[in-house]
């Protein structure tokens, strides 16, 4: 199970240095750029505990798709991005094909 909180951990932190981006302007702000600095060490050291379970292409998609799906939810609440139908749709896939492959495959340690 700790497998999973660091995989949390790593994916929030990616999401929250990401997002940070952009009040960062460039690394031209110091504490936004620090924050993406930090969430990205951060990310990239627990993603690494994560590894030492969970197989590379389980892990990465599950970030990928947990990652894309919160930032759009972030860049739509706090940044005003629009999100059309397919859009909606697209990350409602992402987000089905996350569960499944977390739930189902037997690729991923259920420990």
């Amino acid at each position: 199970m700790q497998q999973w909180l660091f995989l949390a951990v790593a994916i929030i932190s990616e999401v929250i240095a990401t997002s940070a981006l952009k009040s960062s302007e460039g690394f031209s702000r110091l504490w936004p750029s620090l924050l993406v600095v930090l969430g990205y060490m951060s990310a990239v050291y627990f993603m690494s505990l994560t590894l030492k379970t969970i197989p590379v292409g389980v892990v990465y998609a599950i970030w990928s798709g947990v990652g894309i799906a919160l930032i759009a939810l972030i860049a739509w609440i706090f940044f005003g991005q629009a999100l059309d139908t397919p859009a909606i749709i697209g990350l409602f896939l992402i987000v089905t094909g996350v569960v499944v492959l977390s739930l189902f495959s037997k690729a991923v340690a259920h420990s």
